[in-house]
């Protein structure tokens, strides 16, 4: 600003209406280390120190308070002494003779004089600041606006830095003066390297074990800091613990805000601002942040004079420079060495080319001159995109964090025609300056390097034979399909046969008539026949080269080898020969199991002849012919006069479930002629199913009704119950205990009597009815039960009916049997 604050911290008298609060005193609470209050008097000599030492230190911090306070009312003297071409003692009385006219202290209206001296951005703050407080029409009014002036805090702790020994005691004037009025308990400051790692070389509010462990941290870790640093902006945490990443004393406070503000001057991050709050906070004023970020800047300005060198006989860029144009010249690949450009605000705005080596390409095909001394945007406009090169050299720039990036994509614009090419680059930053390593791409060379990949990787060879002279040149591609050594001859086109499978003559014949004569591009297949007794299906390819006058000249072409092709046609044509067996074997199978099915379990039947009695079963084969499944039922007038009614389901589909339907059906039957009970028949075709079977497992439902009594007896093994229909209603029969078929040697069967009255209908089913993969068999059951209770005109109606608005979508056959009593 023109003016030297005065030097050292000495106090030489408190100065009035000082606004800035104490500091925490390290977390005593008015209490003697002894345990005494501090109150009280002392009872010891321990009590009478420990008072002694705490008066001495808040003297101490009263006296750098007053003389933070006083370099700034020096350094308004200084500029009313500039602005009023007077002495330093009628200096002092103006400022007091002012201060006493506006009603303020001296230290606040130093504070607005040296703003209005200034004119940089903590004046822009402090304006914002009383903007916003007051109200005025356009803006949001601060709700909680410090007691504290923000020009006499900001300017206090700017006097404070500059008088500051080294950042320690910035940090601590910072916290002092300007963070603590704004609940900030701890800050620390980061210095970055040139490897973009975080040193912690200033820090207040953390305790001494906290701040060695936070020294140093490597590049790559994440970090708050790292954030701000990466971003290159302003970070705001709410909670340390909600953002998910570590930081210096997270133990203390986890659920603390933090904040972290780049510093740094010139577009270059010489370091991070780093703020500690006790507890989570709202969304603060525009008014804190642009405080926040002032204080992030005067944290730049001490960081950037804390690296200079203090003795210097050439100026640091400048010699910088001149070692870096050394090295770029010499570099192999193509290099620019940039400076920054600043404006007259000291605020980064291009970067100047100083240098270009002699291997520079330019995209545009431009001399080097063109480009030497220009700045990067001029030369290079459409650079300036967002993810393009000038946004690159500006992060390494800013946080001396080196890039690299292969093939990235380079844009010029050459009188307003933009030019793309493709680039490998490599940008870092040395002292002030950027070196940029711009190595465009060999379109030529790229192509003939992915033609050579495409060979190997397809096995191709390719030769080309003059018909004059004889000559024949081969790529190595060529001699590895060959099996030869490349320093061997090559092997002609008229002498291909020779290396050939004989039974391939003929078409190579047909091959060389068709180019060497013909003159017409072709191809053929053959079995070469290499030296080390490996055979090889080969295609060639060839094409005529003719002169002006038709003459042949030569033959240009390719091998391939397409052994593994060859193989694997004659492994597919295999495997279709025997899907295509496999197949008619399943569908005769299939066949057969159908035939044996429809002639046991016919889809309709003949009404049964039993007095009484109306009986209509159904039975719908599955929707898929592959499935042929295990579903039976069976009804059947006995010896006795009554009548066998049953369903079943074996487990599983195709002839092994057909035969043991029928095994078990018939077995049934039979049983049923010695009069035994519906329980004791299940229990008797347990026994079947379990011994005489291969491992049969089913379920069934059987009933024996008496049509004199008009009782049903019934038993379930493993089934689901009957449906009992009466009048307009319809409900299940009791699930009774029955475990299914097959399952164990032996098992009992309980059974249950239903007396019927005249219009009743039992239902028998099998799962395939009601069951459904997104439906629970409850639900399924219901919806059953309302279809069953619908009115209908007969009983053969009732089961269409059912068979039709069944919700079933499971590929399984149904069987369902109806009895009415008429």
């Amino acid at each position: 600003m023109g003016i030297e604050p005065s030097a050292g911290r000495a106090a030489d008298g408190p100065v009035p209406d000082l606004a800035v609060p104490a500091p925490a005193t390290g977390g005593r609470t008015g209490t003697t280390p002894g345990g005494e209050s501090a109150d009280a008097p002392y009872g010891d000599t321990v009590g009478r120190l420990a008072a002694t030492v705490e008066r001495l230190r808040g003297e101490v911090r009263a006296a750098h308070a007053a003389a933070d306070g006083r370099a700034l009312i020096e350094l308004a003297k200084g500029v009313l002494v500039e602005r009023l071409r007077c002495g330093p003692a009628q200096a002092a009385r103006q400022l007091a003779e002012l201060a006493a006219q506006a009603g303020l202290s001296q230290l606040e209206l130093a504070a607005d004089i040296v703003n209005q001296a200034a004119r940089d951005q903590v004046a822009e703050v402090a304006e914002d600041f009383v903007r916003r407080a007051v109200g005025e029409p356009g803006t949001d009014a601060a709700p909680d606006a410090p007691d504290a002036s923000v020009a006499v805090r900001l300017r206090t702790a700017e006097s404070a830095a500059l008088n500051a020994g080294d950042t320690q005691s910035v940090a601590e004037s910072l916290l002092e003066h300007a963070l603590a009025p704004l609940g900030a308990t701890a800050v620390a400051v980061w210095t970055v390297g040139p490897d973009a790692s975080l040193t912690l070389c200033g820090h207040a509010g953390f305790g001494a074990e906290e701040s060695a462990r936070w020294r140093y941290v490597p590049p790559g870790v994440a970090t708050v800091a790292r954030q701000a640093l990466t971003g290159r902006r302003t970070v705001w945490f709410p909670s340390l613990e909600a953002a998910g990443i570590p930081s210096i004393g997270h133990t203390r406070h986890p659920d603390g805000a933090r904040v972290a503000v780049p510093a740094g001057t010139g577009g270059r991050i010489h370091g991070v601002l780093e703020i500690c709050w006790p507890r989570p906070l709202p969304p603060q004023p525009q008014a804190v942040e642009r405080q926040i970020e002032a204080l992030a800047e005067l944290c730049g300005h001490t960081l950037e004079s804390a690296s200079a060198p203090t003795v210097t006989v050439v100026p640091r860029p400048a010699t910088g420079v001149s070692e870096l144009v050394d090295l770029a010249g010499g570099l192999y690949d193509p290099a620019l060495v940039l400076t920054p450009y600043l404006d007259p605000e000291g605020r980064l705005k291009d970067f100047r080319i100083r240098h270009a080596n002699e291997h520079f390409q330019d995209p545009a095909g431009r001399p080097r001159s063109a480009v030497d001394g220009a700045l990067l945007l001029e030369a290079y406009p459409a650079a300036a995109g967002e993810g393009e090169l000038f946004e690159r050299v500006e992060r390494v720039y800013a946080t001396g964090e080196p890039f690299r990036a292969r093939r990235a994509r380079v844009t010029a614009l050459v009188d307003q025609v933009p030019l793309a090419s493709v680039a490998d680059l490599s940008i870092s930053r040395h002292g002030d300056s950027v070196l940029l390593i711009w190595r465009i791409e060999d379109e030529t060379a790229r192509l003939a390097s992915l033609l050579q990949h495409a060979q190997r990787l397809g096995r191709i060879g390719g030769f080309e034979e003059h018909v004059l002279t004889g000559e024949i040149t081969w790529n190595s591609q060529l001699f590895d399909l060959y099996g030869r050594d490349p320093r061997e001859t090559p092997v002609s086109l008229r002498d291909l046969a020779a290396h050939a499978h004989p039974d391939d003559s003929v078409a190579i014949g047909r091959f060389l008539q068709a180019v060497l004569h013909h003159r017409r591009a072709t191809s053929t297949a053959f079995r070469l026949l290499r030296p080390d007794g490996v055979t090889r299906h080969i295609r060639v390819i060839a094409e005529p080269v003719l002169d002006p006058d038709d003459a042949l000249l030569a033959v240009r072409g390719a091998y391939q080898d397409i052994s593994a092709q060859h193989w694997t046609e004659v492994a597919l044509a295999a495997t279709r020969d025997q899907l295509a067996v496999t197949e008619q074997e399943s569908a005769e199978r299939n066949r057969l199991a159908l035939q044996l099915q429809h002639a046991i379990m016919p889809p309709t039947r003949a009404p049964l002849d039993a007095p009484g009695l109306d009986v209509a079963v159904r039975y719908r084969p599955a929707e898929t012919e592959s499935l042929v499944g295990g579903d039976w039922y069976d009804a059947v007038v006995l010896p006795s006069k009554k009548i066998l009614l049953c369903v079943g389901d074996i487990a599983g589909h195709g002839i092994e479930a057909a035969t043991g339907m029928v095994v078990l059906r018939n077995a049934l039957r039979g049983l049923a002629v010695t009069g035994a009970g519906p329980g004791q028949l299940l229990s008797w075709l347990n026994i079947v199913a379990h011994h005489l079977t291969e491992q049969v497992t089913a379920t069934a439902v059987c009933g024996v009704f008496d049509p004199e009594t008009r009782i049903l007896r019934w038993a379930r093994a493993g089934h689901l119950p009957p449906v009992l229909v009466r009048g307009e209603e319809a409900s299940t029969l009791p699930m009774l205990r029955g475990l299914l078929l097959g399952a164990l040697a032996e098992a009992e069967y309980e059974e249950a009597e239903c007396r019927l009255e005249p219009e009743d209908t039992i239902l028998m089913y099998t799962d395939g009815l009601v069951e459904r993969r997104d439906t629970s068999v409850h639900d399924s059951l219901a919806h059953l039960l309302a279809a069953a209770q619908a009115p209908a005109a007969g009983l053969e109606a009732r089961l269409d009916a059912l068979l039709t608005h069944s919700r079933s979508d499971t590929d399984d056959d149904t069987c369902l049997i109806g009895v009415r009593v008429s």
